[in-house]
């Protein structure tokens, strides 16, 4: 069983939002951040990702101002988080201004991940070759 954080490494929690099942945003009265429960940050969240967070008790931590574009991106393009849509985000701001964050904060994060979604292009370039080999 899941449970939300009561405290953080920030302070005591004043506010709580569950991202997805086992991963909150978190504020307190001062700072906040993403706390993700141990068992579903070592599952979801990549080697590279998990190097960017901290260990606090059984939450792996990503502070909320440089670090916590790192889960929220791979929150995204997992499906397990929506970008908000509003008055304030139109479609593809929100997505755009966590890379831009990942590009100025996480650099070594950026190039990793880059260079992985290269990687799984030409792996589905690869397999759409060879099936459509197949097929003649």
């Amino acid at each position: 069983m899941m449970y939300e954080p009561i405290y953080s490494p920030w302070g005591k929690v004043q506010n709580c939002k569950e991202l997805c099942p086992g991963i909150y945003s978190v504020s307190t009265a001062s700072h906040g951040g993403i706390m993700a429960v141990k068992d579903v940050a070592t599952t979801v969240l990549s080697e590279n990702a998990q190097k960017c967070g901290f260990w606090d008790g059984r939450f792996l931590c990503f502070e909320e101002d440089c670090d916590a574009p790192v889960a929220i991106r791979e929150l995204l393009d997992k499906n397990l988080y929506a970008a908000p849509v509003n008055e304030h985000w139109k479609p593809g701001e929100y997505s755009a201004c966590i890379d831009g964050s990942l590009q100025r904060h996480h650099p070594d994060y950026w190039t990793a991940y880059t260079q992985s979604a290269d990687k799984g292009s030409k792996d589905d370039n690869q397999r759409q070759h060879s099936r459509k080999e197949r097929e003649r």
